[in-house]
């Protein structure tokens, strides 16, 4: 976790397949720790086809079948369905907007929102923007994409600088840290 959170958590993403493949592992981990998460992402990636959104859409019965069977991954028909139909929405959202990121930033007006939270203890659950994000999200045909997962996604992402001002992360991913601007769009 700490490898995880010193070099990755927060750091703002903008690959559509890295987005994909965090909006998986956030509904795959509803219910459960990120440490277990963490622990099968590599067998995630090798059952889900390094997240190919466009494979996974395709995915039949036998896979599904294939996917239940497999010990390194979270073996729930539910989530395994949801991230099929991921897939799918996936797609259809690329298809009608470009970019996923184009798409899942516009929740924070293209730019990392900026925290000063003095303990964990007063980051929320959820927010104004997890929760249109959510909305958004199951219109358009996603599913355990619930506000909460939103959040997570959203702070796994970078989408939101939720280290707290003590922690040596919060700093370094000030946006003049590692930003350069574009546009309205923030690409690393």
């Amino acid at each position: 976790m700490t490898r995880y959170h010193d070099t990755e958590w927060g750091m703002p993403l903008f690959d559509d397949r890295q987005l994909f493949e965090f909006l998986i592992l956030e509904g795959m981990q509803a219910g459960l720790s990120w440490l277990t998460i963490l622990n099968k992402r590599a067998a995630f990636r090798e059952a889900f086809d390094r997240f190919d959104a466009a494979k996974i859409a395709r995915y039949d019965g036998r896979k599904v079948r294939g996917l239940l069977g497999n010990a390194g991954i979270i073996r729930n028909r539910l989530k395994i369905e949801a991230a099929i139909a991921n897939a799918r929405a996936y797609l259809a959202v690329r298809e009608r907007h470009g970019r996923f990121a184009d798409y899942l930033w516009a929740f924070v007006d293209g730019r990392p929102m900026q925290r000063a939270r003095r303990s964990w203890r007063e980051i929320p659950v959820e927010t104004r923007e997890s929760r249109a994000m959510s909305r958004q999200l199951l219109r358009d045909g996603f599913r355990f994409v619930g506000p909460t997962i939103c959040y997570a996604h959203m702070q796994a992402t970078g989408m939101v600088n939720d280290h707290v001002v003590a922690c040596f992360r919060h700093r370094e991913l000030q946006p003049a840290r590692h930003l350069r601007q574009r546009g309205s769009f923030a690409i690393t």
